[in-house]
């Protein structure tokens, strides 16, 4: 059962607006998508913040999906996910707090980094990169590289079968034992859903997950400016060509993004005056859709006018 409700007539929406755009010259569109799209009847952050005791994620959520269940490569997305293991791993003592790792997180979730992102996997598993291993030390470092997907496991969400994020993200590829660990035919890969990242968003910006004090600071992580100046003075903004490249300027975004060669994704929780406040996460797959830089705007720009007034 989904953490949200389905509502039809979001459903239909969502679907017309997809089938609209493969007509308007992108064939194929409806098999290399999938999404999942929340709506909410007054503000996440406002209900989280207002006293640590309310618990807005149990409010009723509304939301439709396309392929939400389906498993994709998620990108940089997954970035998202090691994000909240690292709030959590500190809440447990697991990791010792300081300068470095906050640095780390924020050059992770803000610029993307992957070299921020090694760090961050090797100090959650206890395992870091190197050569090849022989079977029995290469099954040993596998068991630490698992730590992160066992923690998710175990919160029971449903939206999590099927996942997996244990995998660093890399500009060139992996090597020695990461190669190993990818498998002979990248089998291995990290694998998320729209839904699984949905709710996971979802309890970050409600501030039900770890802590309110740290879904408070992995908030202010994910906050974008959609100031022109600042999104023109840093191309990799995470905003044009993505999910807040079709928002109003006034509107207010929190978001992840990930953009390889064959991938182009987006999970964004967005408020807009007068207008309810939603969720959207995109997966957009294929060698097409990752150079398409006005397909998630689109969407984006066409769901968010969904949630005006009728």
């Amino acid at each position: 059962m989904a953490f949200y409700s389905p509502d039809a007539a979001m459903g239909a929406i969502l679907e017309d607006h997809l089938q609209a755009l493969e007509l308007q010259g992108r064939p194929g569109l409806a098999s290399q998508v999938s999404i999942t799209w929340l709506r909410y009847s007054s503000s996440l952050i406002g209900a989280a913040e207002a006293s640590e005791s309310s618990r807005p994620w149990l409010e009723p959520v509304v939301g439709a999906a396309w392929a939400g269940s389906k498993a994709r490569y998620p990108a940089s997305v997954v970035k998202l996910f090691y994000l909240a293991a690292t709030e959590a791993w500190l809440q447990r003592q697991l990791l010792e707090d300081g300068a470095e790792l906050r640095r780390a997180m924020a050059d992770m979730i803000r610029d993307s980094s992957n070299d921020a992102t090694a760090v961050l996997v090797d100090w959650l598993t206890g395992t870091t990169s190197g050569p090849d291993l022989p079977e029995r030390a290469l099954r040993a470092w596998i068991e630490g590289r698992q730590l992160v997907n066992q923690w998710y496991a175990a919160l029971g969400w449903s939206e999590f079968d099927g996942c997996n994020v244990c995998q660093k993200t890399w500009g060139d590829g992996p090597y020695g034992r990461e190669r190993q660990f990818y498998g002979p035919a990248l089998e291995n890969r990290n694998r998320l859903s729209t839904d699984a990242t949905a709710r996971l968003l979802h309890m970050i910006m409600a501030g039900s997950l770890v802590s309110p004090p740290a879904c408070a600071r992995m908030r202010e992580l994910l906050s974008r400016s959609l100031d022109p100046g600042l999104r023109a003075a840093d191309p990799e903004n995470q905003v044009d060509g993505f999910i807040g490249g079709g928002l109003p300027a006034a509107a207010r975004l929190w978001s992840k993004a990930g953009w390889m060669s064959q991938a182009r994704h987006d999970a964004a929780y967005v408020e807009i005056e007068g207008r309810a406040p939603f969720l959207l996460v995109i997966f957009s797959e294929g060698s097409e859709r990752a150079v398409d830089d006005q397909l998630l705007p689109q969407l984006s720009r066409l769901l968010s006018e969904a949630c005006a007034p009728s």
